[in-house]
């Protein structure tokens, strides 16, 4: 396959031209999930990049195979794919890995600054860890149940434990968990015994935003267990949508259940299991403390974890549907919004109008009166000019009274002399 059919983003994007899963690992459409584990582990040895330092076709074939099996080995996205194929998955979402050997000496700087302030970044395991497990040449400690190791490990080198339980400790469960101190970045890691002998990988938890307050000390520790319960357990994986939620605010509240992934492994039989503490640190060696516990004298806890978790799922698929309900109400409110914003210059502009039509009655007559050279006068004082007995006639009506009351006051006195 050419590279560029291989094309993928160097920040772990999904290729650009992507090819069918179950092509890419090669396995049939109603392969177990056993078989593509299988597979994925020959081609990720085949084309890991450390075997594969001058081959850049090889470093995108195995970027292409460990995104095919992203899909696949999740039932959730395998049905959505098979139902829908690639449409059906966020694409930009999917988790990749990054080889920290390749990353060069500025990348790595880079890489542990993004580590430090939170950001997650996955690495991959290295190739010389995973073949010599695969060839059943490590050499693995023993780790009795409700005992604990501590210990140094060199980055992207692994330590290996053999834990062994019995039949009773299996049907009630086991814990493993790693604690550093120090704050150290390792994986913990469990292997499977392979039909060839060896021991392939079948689960690992990145810890790098597991910071939780140790409660018998001042300072924060980073940890990580692994639970092998009587029931099905889930992990959860914070770095699921990481792009999304950068992209869109609001897929940090809908997406945030989303990194609840079932572990492959839930439960473990009687025998002997192997787990191994992998240094991931950029730079310096990885301090750490593992044991392996009895989970029969967490019976309370375990119960309320597992009805937590189904909680969260209940919770998980109804935000699903509540992220569409949501998201339409949302395009509603905004379209119902420019409306609002639109009708509201509207009638701003309308009234803005009137006053100036408005305006227009009494600035425009005044100067057309001015103009004109007349004066307005008050209406009290033009009812008084033209009312009778005001004017110059209203004075010689006056006299003629005066003068009747004259001449008839005259006939009176004459009468009397009569």
């Amino acid at each position: 396959m050419s590279s560029k059919k291989a094309e993928s983003a160097s920040s772990g994007a999904a290729p650009a031209i992507r090819r069918d899963p179950y092509e890419v690992l090669s396995v049939s459409r109603d392969s177990t999930d056993q078989e593509i584990k299988t597979a994925y582990r020959k081609l990720a040895l085949k084309y890991h990049p450390d075997k594969n330092a001058n081959n850049p076709e090889a470093s995108e074939l195995f970027k292409e195979v460990a995104y095919s099996y992203s899909i696949l080995s999740d039932p959730e996205k395998r049905r959505q794919y098979d139902s829908a194929g690639f449409e059906a998955l966020d694409a930009e979402s999917m988790d990749m890995e990054i080889d920290l050997s390749n990353l060069g000496t500025v990348n790595t700087v880079f890489a542990a600054l993004f580590s430090k302030l939170g950001v997650p970044i996955k690495t991959t395991i290295s190739a010389n860890v995973l073949e010599e497990a695969l060839n059943g040449t490590v050499t693995i400690r023993p780790l009795p149940m409700g005992t604990s190791v501590s210990g140094k490990v060199e980055k992207q080198c692994a330590h290996f434990f053999g834990v062994t339980i019995s039949e009773q400790q299996a049907e009630s469960g086991i814990v493993v968990r790693v604690s550093s101190s120090a704050q150290s970045k390792f994986k913990l890691l469990y292997f499977e015994q392979d039909v060839n002998g060896g021991y392939g990988l079948a689960l690992q938890y990145y810890i790098f935003l597991l910071l939780q307050e140790d409660s018998e000390k001042t300072g924060k520790v980073t940890s990580a267990g692994m639970y092998f319960l009587h029931f099905q357990v889930y992990r959860m994986d914070s770095t699921v949508n990481a792009l999304a939620i950068a992209k869109d605010p609001d897929a940090a509240f809908f997406k945030r259940l989303e990194g609840l992934q079932p572990c492959e492994v839930s439960e473990l039989k009687a025998g002997t299991h192997i787990f191994a503490v992998y240094g991931d640190n950029f730079f310096k060696t990885a301090t750490y403390t593992i044991e392996a516990l009895c989970a029969k004298s967490y019976e309370d806890t375990t119960e309320r974890l597992k009805e937590i978790e189904t909680q969260i799922l209940r919770k998980r698929n109804d935000l699903r549907q509540f992220e569409t309900e949501y998201r339409k109400a949302l395009a509603r409110f905004q379209e119902v919004t420019n409306k609002y914003t639109q009708e509201k210059q509207a009638v701003d502009e309308l009234l803005k109008q009137r006053d100036t039509i408005h305006s227009s009655f009494t600035v425009n007559r005044s100067v057309s009166n001015i103009s004109n050279g007349s004066s307005s006068r008050v209406v009290g004082d033009d009812m008084r000019c033209e009312s009778p007995g005001h004017g110059e006639e209203g004075g010689s009506d006056g006299k003629d009274k005066a003068s009747k009351k004259k001449w008839f006051n005259l006939n009176l006195k004459s009468d009397k002399k009569l």
